[in-house]
């Protein structure tokens, strides 16, 4: 069948259900095609039938089983698919390729600035960062006194937030919750968008001062200081003096400068959310034309979600650069399928209602099209939540689907970017590091431009290629690096969406 003409997309000859391209109505004909049912913009047509049990191929991969007797012209969405357990024979590293890279001499440059250890931020803030939920209101009073005295006084200096959280007590002691939770914090004290820290504790916490920093490995500088509200005498003496180390800090904090830095360090985490079924079309492979930039340009990309990439797991396994690399991300997935067993839940068919409405019907074509935000090269390396990313290239991190949490793994991991792809709309930013937001369709773009940084909708709609709008994200990406301001920061985003990984019992 030709769909070329038709208002169909049919991603691959295999393929037998299409991307309906704009809601098409009962009855509707194409050619010999006809519309058994209404069908949603980005909803899936059937294009070939499918007897029960037999598999529907989207993206030339299984996305689900039918239900039942699925024939061309039906609606194919939850009502007629499900989703069973397959078996998953890997093949470790037969699609892994060496990377072309660019010349050192020739690879763009952004303006960024060059810490004291070689890292290069983006931003240069000063973070608040709580021990406790117990902290948190006292860390946003003294970033908002400190803005208040500060704010205008320094060239290249972005202001002071505070990184607050729900946890931090009651936690188990050498528990998994509590590692979590302070391997996150001591990854944003650590992230080179921020110039300063000042950490500060209740005093009675389980997450105690002393005992984060000494797990953490890290100690007090001109540049980090800690402040416990007990000891002090309580919040206005707390508030006073955490504006005191604020303003001892900023005469080094606000010397930084932006200076000219090879794209290599860049370190850019890859998200996506409030997804549709043109996410996977549009947005995603171009985010992942994008990310190969970055990597053939020396820089790294993150990507994340493992309940996400369920079930294409196996398209990055055949990309890992070596076997360990491979049997790392095999072993995320198993502890995943324990994980949710274990909480009764189903990590083999988890969209939202948000992404269903969307057109996704399946984990396995949500995760399908997740994975194109990866672009091509080999998958380097694969890290635990919240760790330090050193890798070059695509690496993957071990978050949760949740996206919020995930974009904290990362940039807790090092991230000085972030890129993130919607369909249906999200509007969320994350100091200190830049978020650029990517709409997959033109109408969305339409209706939430103030909160959407590039339109990927001239794919599905102009002919553009994916490859030409992975340009331009690069292009964006280099801009906001260089201080050009997201959509999210000009509105204010970034203060409240800091958002551990909770794991363990709150007792």
């Amino acid at each position: 069948m030709n769909t070329q003409a038709l208002p169909i997309l049919r991603l691959n000859p295999a393929d037998t259900v299409g991307v309906a391209l704009k809601a098409l109505a009962k009855g509707e004909s194409f050619d010999s095609l006809t519309c058994r049912a209404d069908i949603p913009a980005g909803h899936k047509v059937c294009l070939s039938p499918a007897k029960k049990d037999e598999p529907v191929i989207k993206y030339g991969a299984v996305i689900g089983y039918a239900s039942c007797e699925i024939v061309p012209g039906d609606h194919v969405h939850t009502h007629n698919i499900y989703v069973k357990e397959t078996d998953k024979n890997y093949k470790i590293g037969t699609d892994s390729r060496d990377t072309l890279f660019a010349d050192p001499a020739d690879r763009p440059t952004f303006d960024g600035y060059v810490r004291p250890n070689g890292r290069v931020g983006t931003r240069n803030y000063i973070g608040v960062l709580s021990t406790v939920n117990c902290s948190a209101s006292v860390c946003h009073f003294i970033a908002e006194e400190a803005n208040k005295k500060l704010g205008g006084q320094f060239e290249d200096f972005h202001g002071v937030v505070g990184i607050t959280h729900e946890h931090g007590c009651c936690m188990t002691i050498g528990g998994e919750g509590l590692a979590l939770l302070q391997n996150t914090l001591a990854g944003f004290a650590r992230n080179p968008n921020f110039g300063g820290i000042l950490v500060v504790g209740l005093g009675c916490e389980v997450n105690l001062i002393n005992s984060f920093m000494s797990a953490s490995g890290l100690s007090e500088t001109s540049l980090l200081k800690t402040l416990d509200i007990q000891a002090l005498g309580g919040t206005r003496a707390t508030i006073e003096k955490g504006v005191q180390a604020i303003e001892a800090m900023m005469p080094e904090v606000a010397s930084a400068r932006r200076q000219p830095v090879s794209a290599e360090h860049l370190m850019v985490g890859l998200e996506c959310g409030g997804s549709d079924a043109y996410s996977g079309i549009s947005s995603n492979p171009s985010l992942g034309a994008a990310a190969d930039l970055v990597v053939e340009n020396g820089g790294t990309v993150i990507l994340g979600e493992t309940p996400e990439i369920y079930g294409a797991e196996h398209l990055l396994i055949q990309r890992a650069a070596s076997p360990e690399v491979a049997q790392k991300l095999i072993d995320r997935v198993k502890w995943w399928e324990d994980y949710t067993e274990k909480n009764h839940a189903q990590i083999n068919n988890n969209p939202t209602p948000g992404n269903k409405a969307g057109g996704l019907t399946s984990i396995l074509e949500k995760s399908l099209g997740a994975v194109a935000k990866a672009g091509t090269t080999n998958l380097n390396d694969v890290y635990q939540y919240a760790e330090t990313v050193t890798a070059k290239g695509m690496v993957f991190m071990d978050t949760p689907g949740y996206d919020i949490v995930s974009i904290t793994g990362m940039i807790a991991g090092g991230a000085n970017m972030v890129c993130f792809t919607t369909g249906r709309g999200t509007v969320v930013g994350f100091k200190p590091v830049p978020c650029l937001k990517l709409a997959s369709n033109t109408p969305l773009y339409d209706r939430l431009s103030e909160d959407i940084d590039i339109n990927c909708g001239p794919v599905l709609d102009e002919g553009k290629s994916v490859k030409e709008m992975g340009q331009v994200i690069f292009q964006a990406i280099l801009d906001a690096a260089s201080g050009k301001p997201s959509c999210s920061e000009a509105l204010g985003f970034g203060d409240r969406e800091f958002v551990p990984w909770h794991i363990g019992a709150i007792l």
